[in-house]
């Protein structure tokens, strides 16, 4: 078939929402369809659409559904779709309302949808590849965050709970991301001043970012709003224990039962899991067999494979 795939986020971004599209491109085009990646549909002719963001698209999905309204419009859900603008904004809702099926990231977004949606919703759990494991710094416990700075993601978090660690704790935080703003930058240049075991990097390549996951001894993901986070998938395939707070978007990708969640914004709580990190093997071994266990939902051809399964239901709708 002929698939538009619409992302807003521009060529050559590090957003999460250009990575899916990407990936979806490439994994639609080895199961033979004709993929065009746009940031807004051009009104070309398509068999299917398939729109990442509800609210950030609804321009194209609109246009689209008058254009073809016999063609399957598939519609896939961000974190800030399903945790904001579905429930306030008009175009995100207007799109909900076109989409003939839709996507969430994870299973726990199913549960932000009206009963009526779910029965045309389905599950896509994002991916990555096997990650060897890196040899560990020696002189310190290197908890590793990564993702782009803005502030559902509540990227200090994990810098002010070094405040309240033991003074002899060897936990350095290494931070990378993009700043999507100069307070943000401000803010990780303040901390780097008065924490000295806190570094930000800014942002690295992709490669760099999956190297030093790879060597941490633990993750942290401290995100007040997350679809379905590829970080999470990217450790797990690094064998890179998480930390990640009880956010609905977290627990969907890590299961109910995972030991690792604490309160989100609760800084002592996250400084008492990054201390016991630190000092409990026997606890952090459990994270990363629980880590382990979900291994298989973000496996590359998984995440195809669910792919396709929405596009031939899309065609049965």
């Amino acid at each position: 078939m002929k698939i538009a795939l619409i992302t807003p986020a521009q060529p050559g971004s590090r957003l999460g929402n250009r990575h899916t599209a990407l990936r979806w491109a490439a994994m639609l085009r080895q199961r033979g369809h004709q993929v065009t990646l746009e940031i807004s549909w051009n009104g070309r002719p398509a068999d299917l659409m398939l729109a990442l963001h509800a609210r950030r698209s609804a321009d194209s999905v609109a246009r689209f559904a008058t254009a073809y309204p016999q063609c399957p419009l598939v519609l896939a859900l961000t974190g800030t779709d399903l945790y904001r603008d579905i429930r306030f904004d008009a175009d995100a809702q207007r799109s909900l309302a076109l989409a003939t099926r839709i996507i969430v990231l994870q299973d726990k977004g199913l549960d932000e949808l009206a009963p009526a949606l779910r029965t045309r919703a389905h599950v896509v759990y994002q991916s990555a590849p096997s990650l060897a494991r890196r040899p560990p710094l020696h002189r310190s416990f290197e908890v590793c965050i990564a993702g782009h700075l803005r502030t559902e993601k509540d990227p200090f978090r994990a810098a002010q709970a070094l405040h309240r660690l033991p003074a002899d704790s060897g936990i350095r935080i290494t931070q990378m991301g993009q700043a999507l703003d100069q307070a943000m930058v401000a803010e990780a240049q303040y901390w780097m001043r008065v924490e000295p075991r806190y570094r930000w990097l800014g942002e690295r390549p992709h490669g760099v970012v999956l190297r030093y996951l790879a060597r941490a001894p633990v993750m942290v993901i401290s995100s007040h709003m997350e679809g379905g986070a590829n970080v999470i998938c990217e450790a797990v395939a690094a064998g890179t224990p998480v930390i990640a707070s009880a956010i609905s978007g977290n627990i969907g990708m890590l299961g109910e039962q995972y030991a690792g969640y604490y309160a989100p914004a609760d800084t002592a709580a996250l400084a008492a899991l990054l201390h016991r990190a630190e000092c409990d093997p026997a606890w952090l071994a459990l994270l990363q067999k629980q880590c382990a266990s979900r291994r298989e939902l973000f496996m590359p051809e998984t995440e195809a494979d669910s792919l396709a399964r929405v596009i031939e239901a899309s065609l049965l709708a």
